[in-house]
């Protein structure tokens, strides 16, 4: 397992002050942590902060946002980016969830504070507060329009939104307990969901009906993600025709992130499982990298590659630190991670 090199959450305030200084860390599996710092003797001729490290760790590259910063003796080097942009003043504690629209302009978040909320990505100028649910809202997503958000919360309900005037314009009630996770069915005809009751359900839009339980786990579901799946996989066979209601299910998979340290395939028009796979804890979440593999994440902080044609054995374990991997994003040719720490 790799060594992981870190610094303090908020190095680049740390560092805007002519002589700050930011505290740094590298630990490797099973060896003591190096600890040391940065510090900034002020400005470059060219703008750029002059920073040097203390003993053990070496600055290479640096710009007005980003510093890499290596550990010779651990072999590891890390490049630190600051924020471009900083928006304090939408919520008042701690972010759950958060999405961009399709066309950038808009983001919508939920808090510990027990809000939910539609802002402007490029200020930050907060244009709805989306109130309805009952204690917590977990998570919200845009549909692909950007017009529409869907969200889910520990009331059980799923609810989706106007983003032009914050309505309600539908509530799903069925699960019986808290709402995790949700996904969208092609453009959003019908949307999945998962909840702590250990169900996945499908729900069509415009009836406001549950269309089915797509799998029903016995342990909480904490993360879903729907995908097109390798034209070589049984998906299984569906035990009786599929409603009309239903749109875009054909040849699609759900993922299932299981509490139970199990990652589930279900084919999604078919209700039938395709895998299951067993991991070192709980899944916390799910996402496709293409239509032949797949990441999950779990509460010990691993992240598991597998070929759904082939699940018998991961492709590859990726573990930087023991923190919770909460959440996971395909990003250009790889992918982007949170973690707990």
């Amino acid at each position: 397992m790799a060594a992981t090199l870190r610094i303090q959450s908020d190095w680049s305030r740390a560092l805007s002050r002519d002589e700050g200084e930011a505290w740094l860390s590298c630990r490797s599996p099973g060896k003591p942590t190096l600890y040391g710092s940065v510090t900034r003797r002020g400005l470059g001729s060219d703008g750029v902060p002059d920073i040097v490290a203390s003993e053990g760790f070496v600055v290479g590259e640096v710009t007005k946002k980003s510093i890499l910063i290596s550990c010779p003796h651990e072999n590891v080097s890390t490049k630190f980016l600051a924020p471009y942009t900083s928006f304090s003043r939408i919520h008042q504690k701690s972010i759950t969830c958060l999405d961009i629209s399709s066309g950038g302009g808009l983001g919508v978040s939920t808090s510990t504070d027990g809000t939910m909320k539609i802002w402007q990505a490029a200020n930050g100028e907060i244009r709805r507060l989306l109130e309805g649910h009952v204690y917590d809202v977990n998570c919200c997503r845009f549909f692909p329009s950007g017009l529409v958000v869907l969200s889910g919360g520990m009331d059980a309900q799923l609810k989706i939104w106007s983003a032009e005037d914050a309505s309600c314009a539908v509530t799903f009630k069925g699960h019986k307990a808290g709402i995790l996770d949700t996904a969208i069915v092609d453009r959003g005809r019908n949307v999945l969901s998962c909840s702590r009751d250990g169900t996945a359900r499908l729900w069509d839009c415009g009836k406001s009906a549950c269309l089915g339980v797509i799998a029903d786990c016995g342990s909480p579901v904490n993360g879903i993600a729907v995908g097109a799946a390798d034209s070589s996989l049984n998906l299984g066979t569906p035990e009786k025709p599929p409603s009309e209601r239903e749109v875009g299910t054909e040849g699609k998979i759900l993922l299932l992130a299981r509490e139970d340290k199990k990652l589930q395939g279900v084919g999604l028009q078919s209700r039938q499982p395709v895998f299951l796979f067993v991991g070192s804890d709980a899944f916390n979440c799910c996402t496709f990298l293409s239509s032949t593999y797949i990441l999950a994440g779990t509460q010990d902080g691993n992240i598991y590659q597998l070929d759904v044609r082939n699940t018998n054995a991961p492709i590859q374990v990726i573990h930087r630190s023991g923190a919770p991997v909460l959440s996971l994003l395909p990003y250009r040719d790889g992918f982007i991670a949170s973690q707990g720490n």
